[in-house]
């Protein structure tokens, strides 16, 4: 199977492009930098693109996916986390910044995938319960998210032979929870205080721990409603 994923330079992307690569899949990778890791593999072609260059997105990637000639699976996987502060202090510029990489440009990739494959099987974001949850000091990630969830619901009631899903992956030990985990103390977020207290614990697993989880995941999401959004520690 042909698989479509990005954000694969580390975290969730990488992990799961490891575990589609160990399971004998061809894995097309997009990241900004590359992971030497996956780029040894035979099965791992690597587009090294900026997501929020819009004009190159739209250059770069239609070449780069015709190759495969279908995607039995495309993960939009890639997603920013913008800082941690209450709606009122954040510019509107810096939603909009979100809102690119974390929405807007998965229009584009998916646009893109129907043009120029002869078909697509499955469409997994990956979403957040923050999505949902309202969390304050959240707010473009929420926002975002929120936004994706709507784009694939959309999407799944224009592409009926193809299914849709958007999927919270739970707390996964990434980059972005280094982040937060860096945050002072006296920061009076709940979700913050949560995510912190839940760092190096078993409660917040590393990405290689939980590939074969979410893999196991996007499975048995075939299972619902194209266009859902499902939350791994619900329906797993």
């Amino acid at each position: 199977m042909n698989i479509l994923i990005t954000g694969t330079s580390k975290g969730i992307g990488a992990a799961l492009a490891m575990k589609y690569l160990e399971k004998g899949h061809k894995v097309f990778g997009i990241s900004r930098s590359a992971n030497a890791k996956l780029n040894a593999n035979d099965n791992f072609t690597f587009l090294s693109l900026d997501l929020s260059d819009f004009k190159k997105v739209k250059e770069k990637l239609p070449p780069f996916i015709q190759q495969a000639g279908n995607m039995g699976l495309v993960i939009l996987n890639a997603g920013i986390l913008n800082e941690i502060k209450d709606l009122k202090d954040t510019p509107i510029e810096e939603i909009k910044n979100v809102m690119d990489v974390n929405v807007w440009v998965n229009k584009i990739i998916v646009d893109i995938c129907f043009d120029m494959l002869e078909k697509v099987d499955q469409v997994v974001a990956i979403s957040s319960g923050a999505a949902v949850s309202g969390s304050r000091g959240w707010n473009a990630y929420s926002l975002s998210k929120a936004a994706l969830n709507m784009l694939i619901d959309l999407y799944a009631k224009e592409h009926t032979t193809t299914h849709f899903s958007a999927i919270a992956p739970g707390i996964i030990d990434t980059g972005m929870q280094d982040y937060i985990s860096s945050l002072p103390d006296t920061l009076d977020y709940p979700a913050v205080k949560k995510l912190k207290k839940a760092k190096n614990t078993p409660d917040m697993p590393p990405p290689g721990e939980v590939s074969e989880k979410l893999v196991n995941a996007f499975e048995k999401a075939l299972n619902y409603k194209s266009g859902s959004f499902l939350d791994v520690r619900e329906f797993l």
